[in-house]
């Protein structure tokens, strides 16, 4: 509205038309059918576009084995088969398994595991909770009531892609990144000197100030870190 920046290099690009996903599955126990496997604008993954027997429709992650025809089915507490795109609870799936959409609140929809190529696998379980591999391998206690759906997300080759020229990342709304040492000391605290002179600054930062290299910035005392069994990258 004002013409101010609020995001650095970010800006233009195509328009998008956003597709609700369905990350709950709660039309529970009412099998669907796979009738398309589509690209997504707003995500890395593919989605599937399932029609439930009753003739609704909507749109789910496409795991990586999910083909157009496939049954698929979400539920609670029946028995179903262990295979991509069925969506159940954590108490219901075997230890060892690949799943993605992970609630971290029962009801609240998957928010774990959800980019291309990514899945989590379930360790342990042990009363309440179950120990879940993160895909950062950070292991983590969640909720048995908490559900998954089987499988690895799709688009495995996302993470390998080459773009070919800057026009297609400019396509996706990233405009070109301006290096702090190639600016002036008002713009960055990289910025001045003569010349091609370095960043100067024994400790790399970003135009606020803030530590760029290195500085862990979670919270010391937010309130998920008791549900943290092991840290990503330690041994």
């Amino acid at each position: 509205m004002y013409g101010r920046i609020t995001t650095r290099f970010r800006g233009g690009g195509h328009k998008r038309m956003y597709r609700l996903i369905d990350f709950k599955r709660e039309r529970i126990d009412i099998e669907a059918e796979v009738l398309a496997i589509e690209y997504d604008p707003n995500r890395s993954s593919r989605i599937a576009l399932i029609q439930y027997s009753d003739g609704a429709k909507s749109y789910i992650l496409a795991p990586l084995e999910l083909k157009v025809g496939d049954k698929i089915v979400s539920t609670f507490d029946k028995d179903i088969e262990f295979k991509p795109g069925n969506c159940l609870p954590l108490k219901r799936i075997p230890l060892g398994t690949a799943v993605h959409n992970i609630e971290l609140t029962p009801g609240r929809g998957g928010q774990i595991a959800r980019s291309a190529g990514t899945s989590a696998q379930i360790m342990a379980k042990e009363g309440e909770y179950a120990f879940i591999r993160m895909p950062s391998s950070e292991v983590r206690k969640i909720r048995i009531e908490c559900r998954s759906t089987i499988g690895q997300i799709g688009n495995v080759e996302h993470e390998t892609r080459s773009f070919g020229k800057a026009g297609r990342v400019r396509w996706l709304g990233r405009r070109s990144h301006v290096r702090g040492v190639a600016m002036n000391p008002v713009d960055h605290p990289h910025g001045g000197g003569e010349g091609k002179a370095p960043q100067g600054n024994p400790h790399p930062v970003s135009p606020w100030g803030q530590i760029a290299k290195g500085l862990k910035t979670r919270k010391r005392k937010k309130y998920s870190t008791k549900y943290i069994v092991r840290r990503r990258g330690s041994k």
